[in-house]
């Protein structure tokens, strides 16, 4: 197993960010690649996420990846989960704040051991100020998020309700300075109960990647395909991507939007794919792909 390190607020290498928070953790203990540590931003959200959650994190938290961001968040079923999986995917770094000591027997949960080691693999770190050993309480969670929030230029919540974590971190994040961006959603769902109330009180409004990408003014990368790039695709391409512009689908809704036989779907999305114009967000969902 990784060798657990440790870092005391008085050292050097302390995150800077994270310092100057109020209550910061005296001692830090973490697995992997912790440094460098700059460009992090928080991707956070309900345990319990919908399919829409789902895509938009995964969209978003693997785009800001691609732009340069190390993706932050808590490891937790759902929405962290998704955010990590979408990095660690992308080969690049994501960080993982825990509410338990970081080795292997206190994670939290057990079955996110599998993605903890992809994190570890691919340069990115397991971080938490309890000692291994420590498992989960009631307290633990909550307390974690000050340092999601800390480590982080912002924090982009992706579905949850009143009452939830993910708005216990952008609380965190107003204490702390820190610029505050929800997705909306449907209004009849309770979990867009969290997003829409921080968009009330002043957290900007995002629909992709793009929008964080702008307010830092970190556009290093073209996130979204253009259409207009390709005059050299087939009707069926074309029609396919047009389809896709507006959001990710499964693969049925594709074949009832466009109208095209489920064999010419598979043959032109399979193409589409190797190009690297649509990508397969997992479960026959796709979106547009990074040019």
């Amino acid at each position: 197993m990784e060798e657990i390190k440790t870092l005391s607020f008085q050292d050097r290498n302390y995150p800077k960010s994270l310092r100057k928070t109020k209550n910061a953790p005296r001692v830090l203990y973490y697995r992997g690649e912790l440094f460098p540590i700059k460009k992090c931003f928080a991707v956070v959200g309900t345990r319990r996420c919908s399919d829409y959650g789902k895509d938009i994190a995964f969209q978003i938290a693997g785009d800001l990846s691609e732009a340069g961001f190390i993706i932050v968040s808590g490891l937790a079923p759902g929405i962290d989960t998704v955010c990590h999986q979408a990095v660690v995917e992308k080969n690049k770094r994501t960080i993982a704040v825990l509410g338990t000591g970081v080795d292997e027997n206190s994670i939290y949960p057990q079955e996110n051991i599998g993605l903890s080691r992809k994190i570890l693999e691919t340069g990115g770190c397991l971080l938490s100020e309890y000692p291994p050993g420590t498992p989960g309480a009631k307290f633990t969670f909550p307390n974690r998020n000050r340092i999601i929030s800390g480590l982080s230029l912002g924090v982009l919540v992706v579905e949850a309700k009143e009452k939830s974590g993910a708005l216990i971190t952008a609380d965190w994040a107003k204490k702390q300075g820190r610029k505050i961006f929800a997705v909306p959603g449907n209004i009849n769902s309770l979990n867009s109960k969290g997003p829409h109330y921080l968009i009330k009180q002043g957290a900007r409004l995002v629909e992709s990647a793009e929008d964080i990408l702008k307010y830092f003014n970190f556009l290093e990368k073209k996130v979204n395909y253009k259409i207009s790039d390709s005059a050299s695709l087939d009707k069926e391409g074309l029609l396919i991507l047009e389809t896709l512009k507006t959001e990710p689908l499964y693969v049925d809704k594709i074949i009832e939007k466009t109208k095209l036989p489920a064999a010419v779907i598979a043959s032109t999305i399979a193409i589409l794919e190797i190009e690297g114009k649509v990508k397969n967000l997992g479960g026959n969902i796709y979106a547009i792909g990074n040019c």
